[in-house]
């Protein structure tokens, strides 16, 4: 492998289309922290990598550095979460937590914690408490461990952000 190329193990947070054929994708990986990436020609119907680059796919991803912004060259589904795919209120929490996670990191912050715990949230999505969400900010030095949470975590999560999250009202399907 050369040096313009890495692997990493990333999840994939948010994509938008990007020109006719290509997807802006943001990732958080173990290794980098949070990424903007471009999947190139990943929206034509012959695209081996399609299914791969799926929101909260956990993947192992090639990427190549480039000027302006990565390349995704291959990417390996490691985790698909296929068990709660199909569930309205898990992919809710799963935006969430995806936004949580966006809007908090900087770019390219090694967080392998925050990354290990969002893939854990992401296996027991059925089970996910409101504490959980707690510990993300917890790691990421946002709440002091043992410290008294914030009665509204909304509003305390919109004042960090300087801003409202989209996914707001999933927080009250975690309570």
């Amino acid at each position: 492998m050369n040096q313009r190329s890495y692997s990493t193990e990333a999840v994939i947070l948010s994509r938008r289309n990007h020109g006719e054929a290509d997807r802006l994708l943001t990732i958080f990986s173990k290794h980098y922290g949070k990424l903007r990436v471009i999947a190139k020609g990943i929206r034509r119907t012959t695209s081996r990598k399609k299914g791969s680059l799926e929101l909260f796919n956990h993947t192992r991803m090639l990427l190549i550095k480039s000027k302006n912004m990565d390349l995704d060259a291959d990417t390996e589904i490691k985790n698909d979460f296929s068990p709660w795919r199909k569930d309205l209120k898990r992919v809710g929490v799963a935006y969430h937590l995806s936004e949580v996670v966006e809007k908090l990191t900087p770019e390219s912050q090694e967080l392998g914690s925050v990354f290990d715990l969002l893939v854990l949230a992401f296996e027991k999505l059925d089970k996910m408490k409101y504490e959980q969400l707690v510990r993300f900010l917890e790691e990421l030095g946002f709440l002091g461990r043992n410290r008294e949470v914030p009665k509204n975590l909304d509003e305390f999560i919109g004042d960090l952000i300087n801003g409202e999250l989209k996914t707001k009202k999933f927080l009250k399907t975690l309570r």
